[in-house]
């Protein structure tokens, strides 16, 4: 019976060329080391990955390899292997960060193989420097935050577009609603007083003789009278067509505030009921205020006649003055009709009137223009009002250096 060796061949003179060769010609870095972590081999690649000399590695315990953390704590993780068996690399592979001579770290997987040899153990590790995987990883995470950003940024000129739209829409109803209640508010403010000045006019040519002249001089003073309200609407127009243009300059003078109030209250006659009054409550202080006559007096004018226009016969107006911090401040009290209070958010608002005054005549843009003027003499102009009883209007003035 043949007699067969069961010992393995012994490794061949060529053979050892051959793995050799292979473990000089892979591309990633190959390390051979002790049990106790010292470098027994490394190839070219491992030298290039880690800017060793091979001659400078062996001999080298490799946690010259490994970063602060790892090299503190290898020999640890060697004994704990050696008695547990519990691998945390050996076996499993991960990835870890190495260091090079100069100092640089670096991203590598390594995987560890343990070989038992006849009269020992060593350890085999293979290593990839991922550098190259992780800067593409970080290019396509940044190339998806800046489509994320700029989904974002279409997302919100989307929606500012969405809402300039929305804004657009809303304008052009606010538009229509204006222009329906100023073709309202026209044609009532322009058809009664023409209609006064038509009948009134054909009234006057049948009154012939001498004895009917009171009767003339009677019509004569409703044709004025529509003649005036008429003007007033238009003026009211004006002022409003001037503001939206921005025609209307500030022209800052010296005012002397009891003249001004005088002038205003002669002018607002007009509109005075039979019986009412008006009462000056004027305080030493300002007595002289830097602003612009003519706004003022329109602001002023305004305010009285609508005093005048929404109390009864025989009410008194108060006229009041004083300093607030470094404000004028001018009030205006009547004893009139109020204002309800579901009206009051919208009083200054163009066309807005309230809704118990529709049997007073008005255009509804005396206290919008009020409110813009104010504004462009650098003040506010607020209220107070309790339905039946009557409103006080409030206006405050900046006190200027009268230099």
């Amino acid at each position: 019976m043949p007699q067969f060796d069961n010992k393995e061949k012994p490794i061949s003179e060529e053979d050892t060329r051959r793995l050799r060769a292979l473990f000089e010609m892979a591309t990633d870095g190959i390390i051979t080391m002790s049990s106790d972590g010292v470098i027994e081999n490394v190839n070219q690649a491992a030298c290039q990955l880690f800017g060793y000399s091979a001659a400078e590695m062996k001999g080298q315990k490799v946690n010259i390899l490994m970063a602060d953390h790892d090299r503190k704590h290898h020999d640890e993780y060697l004994e704990r292997y050696h008695k547990t068996q519990k691998p945390r690399i050996i076996g499993v592979g991960r990835e870890v960060i190495g260091k090079r001579k100069n100092g640089q770290e670096f991203p590598l997987r390594l995987a560890v193989s343990e070989v038992k040899l006849e009269d020992k153990i060593i350890y085999t590790g293979i290593l990839h420097d991922t550098t190259s995987f992780h800067e593409a990883q970080e290019r396509v995470e940044q190339l998806n935050a800046d489509l994320e950003h700029k989904v974002q940024q279409r997302t919100a000129a989307l929606e500012e577009r969405e809402a300039e739209l929305k804004r657009a829409l809303g304008k052009e109803r606010e538009l229509n609603e204006l222009k329906s209640r100023f073709l309202s508010m026209a044609s009532h403010e322009f058809k009664t007083p023409l209609s006064t000045v038509l009948s009134s006019a054909e009234l006057i040519e049948l009154y012939e003789s001498v004895e009917q002249q009171p009767k003339r001089e009677r019509h004569i003073r409703r044709i004025k009278d529509a003649v005036n309200q008429l003007t007033d609407v238009l003026n009211d127009f004006l002022s409003l067509s001037q503001l939206e243009q921005g025609k209307v300059n500030v022209q800052a003078k010296l005012v002397d505030l009891r003249a001004m109030l005088s002038t205003s209250i002669e002018s607002s006659e007009g509109q005075m009921k039979k019986g009412q009054f008006v009462t000056l409550d004027l305080a030493e202080e300002p007595n002289r205020i830097v602003s612009d006559p003519k706004l003022l007096r329109h602001i002023l004018v305004n305010l009285i006649s609508n005093a005048a226009k929404y109390s009864p016969e025989g009410a008194e107006i108060v006229i009041s003055t004083g300093q607030a911090n470094d404000f004028c401040r001018i009030d205006v009290v009547d004893q009139g009709i109020g204002i309800p209070q579901e009206d009051q958010a919208h009083l200054f608002d163009r066309f807005f009137r309230a809704t118990n005054v529709e049997n007073v005549k008005g255009t509804g843009l005396g206290l919008n223009i009020v409110s813009h003027y104010v504004k462009l003499l650098g003040g506010n102009v607020t209220f107070t009002s309790t339905l039946g009883e009557g409103s006080t209007f409030s206006v405050y003035l900046p006190l200027r250096d009268q230099e």
